[in-house]
């Protein structure tokens, strides 16, 4: 019998969202996640940055733009076979390619541009670990926030989005 996958209830002061979480493909980076929501790390934090037509991103700040201290970064497993298309959760990171910790996406577009092409710095890509399962409409909404530039930082939405809290709905 097929197991199912994960999957992780992400509740925001816009609606909810829920992921299902591939740990066949990206079985690090969802344990990575989960030990974040277990620990109720992500209950909130911010969706920091916000572009329309390319991706929503957090899992790291507070209000005020304030950085959480997160845990050691992970491997990279963006060569899963898994793509940054539209309504998929990855990992953010730094140009260091090994450097994701609890900073993650969803991608608002198909964004080919961000799949891994080669274990080179420039072809990592940007590891794939889910999809959303429901609450799409919640993610367009937020992509539609107008965002600026605040305390050094760019595309930051100019209207607070929250994630109230990320729980886990069942763990296999």
């Amino acid at each position: 019998m097929i197991q199912p996958l994960p999957t992780a209830h992400m509740k925001t002061n816009y609606g909810s969202i829920i992921i299902e979480l591939d740990n066949q493909h990206a079985p690090k980076t969802v344990a990575n996640f989960l030990h974040y929501v277990k620990d109720g790390f992500y209950n909130g934090t911010l969706i920091h940055r916000v572009i329309d037509n390319f991706m929503i991103q957090g899992g790291g700040y507070t209000t005020g733009l304030n950085q959480k201290p997160a845990r050691a970064a992970i491997t990279n497993e963006a060569n899963n076979g898994l793509r940054n298309i539209c309504s998929t959760i990855a990992m953010a990171r730094t140009s260091d390619p090994h450097s994701a910790s609890s900073q993650f996406f969803i991608n608002v577009a198909d964004n080919d541009f961000l799949n891994y092409s080669a274990a080179t710095p420039e072809g990592w890509g940007y590891c794939v670990f889910g999809r959303i399962t429901d609450g799409m409409s919640v993610v367009d909404q937020i992509k539609g926030v107008p965002a600026g530039n605040s305390l050094g930082f760019k595309d930051v939405p100019l209207a607070e989005i929250v994630i109230e809290n990320i729980s886990s709905i069942n763990m296999s």
